[in-house]
């Protein structure tokens, strides 16, 4: 009597032959995807640079420090004669302002240098006559203690508010540099004493309205 064949084969287990991966191994596989993730999405800064600067904590008292020499510098050597500048605004506001100074928030920006007779002193600031303006040309210089405005700040045009975290710290910026005019360039004067003395200004002023400048200076010589 022979046995009939059913037609059925063996099929493999497919449990026969693998194995599975201990515990500790597959931790240590998750922690080498993790870490490569990580490193995919690791941004590099160089120290010193301006990515930098803006991780770390702002220092406004730092910032101005720094930044002072820099404007002061660029101040000096873009600084126009008081009567030249008033001659170029009388006939072209808008061309003076595109040929000698930096976009503003309302106007431009201006660097002038001039010499004048300190006529009266208010507030935080002298009035000054200044030899080649016209008489109705009013020049008022800020000598403290409060320095108003971001003029300096915003006068190179080399200081945006993208170079800042949020809108505190770019005020915090104008107001440390104003501060380093007070500590380098007014800390020896006497602004109550000025009256009917010559001072030599080298400085800024928004261009809002043509016959009233009120100058911040960076630099102050009394004659």
């Amino acid at each position: 009597m022979s046995m009939a064949n059913t037609g059925a084969t063996s099929r493999p287990n497919p449990a026969k032959g693998s194995k599975k991966l201990p515990y500790g191994v597959i931790l240590g596989l998750t922690g080498v995807v993790l870490v490569a993730a990580m490193a995919l999405d690791t941004k590099v800064v160089q120290i010193g640079s301006q990515q930098d600067m803006r991780q770390k904590s702002f220092s406004p008292e730092a910032y101005g420090a720094e930044q002072f020499p820099k404007i002061k510098d660029n101040i000096l050597q873009r600084a126009v004669d008081a009567a030249t500048l008033s001659q170029a605004i009388a006939s072209d506001k808008k061309a003076a302002g595109e040929k000698y100074g930096v976009a503003g928030s309302v106007g431009p920006i201006l660097p002038v240098k001039l010499t004048g007779t300190v006529v009266d002193r208010k507030a935080n600031y002298n009035t000054l006559k200044v030899a080649g303006l016209p008489d109705d040309v009013v020049v008022r210089v800020q000598t403290g203690p409060a320095l108003n405005g971001t003029d300096l700040r915003d006068a190179t045009g080399t200081i945006s508010f993208g170079q800042f975290t949020n809108q505190i710290e770019y005020q915090n910026a104008g107001s440390a540099i104003n501060n380093e005019v007070k500590k380098q360039v007014l800390a020896k004067l006497d602004p109550d004493q000025l009256t009917g003395k010559t001072l030599s200004v080298v400085g800024v002023f928004q261009l809002i309205n043509p016959k009233n400048w009120l100058v911040t200076p960076v630099q102050v010589e009394v004659k």
